[in-house]
């Protein structure tokens, strides 16, 4: 089994980091940090310059991550998947086995994340292992 945490550096990200560190560590799993790189848009020469730029972010998000995780003795993996980040978390949580996926939050009101579609509502609906959604601390 595993933990999987989906992970962009925004502050609920950075939360759910460590929420996701304690949880790997108390069951001794690896955790499988996560960054789906496919952006909404056309297609185009616009499309592969912001692809391009995406995975050059999440490739460093990833591996600031990694080093967090280190830091607590935490086994990590990363994965820089073609989807968007719900569909990206879901897929890692089957290939790996996940006992929880873990995300963060940046306070959204349930209205707003149904309407436009934000990922940890997403996840939360579609599922089929336990999702934890970890408030921003502002810290």
């Amino acid at each position: 089994m595993s933990v999987v945490l989906g992970f962009d550096e925004s502050p609920g990200a950075l939360s759910a980091l460590r929420v996701a560190i304690e949880v790997a560590a108390a069951y001794d799993e690896p955790l499988v940090i996560v960054y789906g790189v496919a952006a909404p848009g056309v297609t185009g020469e616009e499309y592969g310059a912001h692809h391009e730029a995406v995975r050059e972010a999440g490739s460093t998000a990833l591996g600031r991550a990694v080093r967090v995780a280190d830091e607590a003795g935490v086994r990590t993996s990363v994965e820089l998947i073609e989807e968007r980040p719900a569909q990206a978390l879901l897929d890692a949580a089957a290939r790996h086995a996940a006992r929880v996926i873990v995300v963060g939050t940046w306070g959204e009101s349930p209205v707003r994340g149904a309407l436009l579609g934000s990922t940890p509502h997403k996840l939360l609906h579609l599922s089929s292992v336990p999702v934890l959604c970890v408030p921003a601390t502002g810290s």
